[in-house]
């Protein structure tokens, strides 16, 4: 997407992109607008991205992904917004945040039951942490998971919210609380459909992102075996900060390339457009506007590109993933609005992908930890304070 990625990738990457940004513009793109009105896109998209090697790139090819590194993650998250639905994007990628606590606290038997499908795009997964009162604070999690006194497995009692696809999630893994202790008593267990106990209470309506599904879940003493339990009891807490880094990243990606691609989208129309008798990109004003949103969008990749790949490296980057996400978030936020300012009136209206993208920008200081959040903790791991 940018001359800023190039200096990181090798050829696999290259024939990657090439192979991500042709599935959007040929598979998603032409039913952007009639998936993000409906709400929803068809389940079997799932599929049709495993079989096409884009929805799973950065997995174990013993379980059935691409075996990439975190940069083939990056170009999948830039080139598939060119499908001009993020819903769809963070819809198909809901595995992304669901599945890693399985892969580093599960055993081969569990990576085989739950990965596998959904890598395949057989099962669709979630990931259940948010409650309704907590927000960003982890600690104060509220639902249990009680032993179940008629045998080895556990009772979870409690309401999730926020949750991206939810709705028909086939699997949900779910963060209950094993113990008091705020940080260790904290525990992840994964709870399928068809559980008795476990119903979706409501399906969320979003500002945006509305092709994918976002859920209220509630469980009513929902009994689960032991065999679904992830880790030893107390292990949930330090497993759900290593995949916030993850998650964090992910948005960061999501930001820059809204930017990106609404950048684009402007400066096509400053092309097209004519006012006052000439072309927009004639007028200082228009002209200095997106050479301002062009040095936003570069600053936001550099650093976040920089950021991946210290995270490729395998280098602890706790602070540099948060200043990361709030800068493109930022920086998605201003260059999203500025480019439907500079389309006005048809920047207004529904069919416009940068109307779209305006809103869906919005998301990113709150999602995976609020922007007041990421502060504290680039104050504290990052600043010292």
């Amino acid at each position: 997407m940018s001359s800023f990625l190039d200096p990181y990738l090798d050829d696999s990457h290259r024939v990657f992109r090439e192979l991500c940004r042709r599935f959007a513009e040929e598979q998603l793109a032409p039913h952007a607008e009639a998936w993000e009105e409906a709400g929803s896109f068809p389940r079997e998209l799932y599929a049709q991205a495993a079989d096409a090697g884009v929805l799973a790139p950065t997995w174990p090819e013993a379980l059935g992904g691409g075996g990439g590194d975190t940069f083939h993650g990056v170009i999948a998250g830039e080139e598939l917004l060119r499908g001009e639905s993020t819903g769809v994007v963070v819809g198909l990628g809901s595995l992304q945040i669901a599945l890693p606590p399985i892969l580093h606290l599960g055993t081969p038997e569990q990576h085989r039951r739950f990965i596998v499908p959904v890598l395949a795009g057989e099962q669709i997964a979630a990931l259940a942490i948010t409650e309704p009162g907590t927000g960003s604070d982890v600690a104060a999690v509220r639902t249990r998971a009680e032993p179940d006194g008629d045998g080895d497995g556990y009772r979870i009692t409690g309401s999730k919210t926020f949750i991206t696809s939810g709705v028909r999630a086939d699997l949900v893994v779910v963060l209950a609380r094993t113990g008091d202790d705020p940080h260790g008593g904290l525990t992840f267990f994964v709870v399928e459909r068809g559980m008795a106990g476990f119903e979706v209470s409501r399906a969320l309506r979003k500002t945006g992102w509305w092709a994918s599904d976002t859920a209220e879940l509630h469980f009513d003493g929902v009994q689960v075996p032991a065999s679904h339990r992830l880790g030893d009891e107390g292990s949930g807490f330090s497993a759900l900060m290593r995949n916030f880094e993850g998650e964090r990243l992910m948005l960061a990606i999501n930001g820059t390339a809204l930017a990106a691609l609404s950048l684009e989208h402007a400066l096509a129309y400053a092309h097209q457009r004519e006012a006052f008798g000439r072309p927009l990109k004639k007028l200082q004003v228009i002209r200095h506007k997106l050479a301002e949103m062009q040095t936003q969008v570069a600053s936001a990749q550099t650093l976040t590109y920089a950021v991946a790949d210290r995270m490729r490296r395998g280098e602890p980057c706790i602070s540099e993933v948060a200043l990361a996400k709030n800068h493109a978030s930022l920086v998605a936020r201003d260059v999203c609005w500025e480019a439907v300012q500079i389309f006005g009136g048809m920047g207004y209206m529904r069919e416009t992908v940068v109307e779209r993208f305006a809103r869906d920008a919005r998301l990113l200081p709150i999602g995976g930890g609020t922007q007041e959040i990421m502060n504290e903790i680039i104050c504290r791991f990052g600043l010292g304070l």
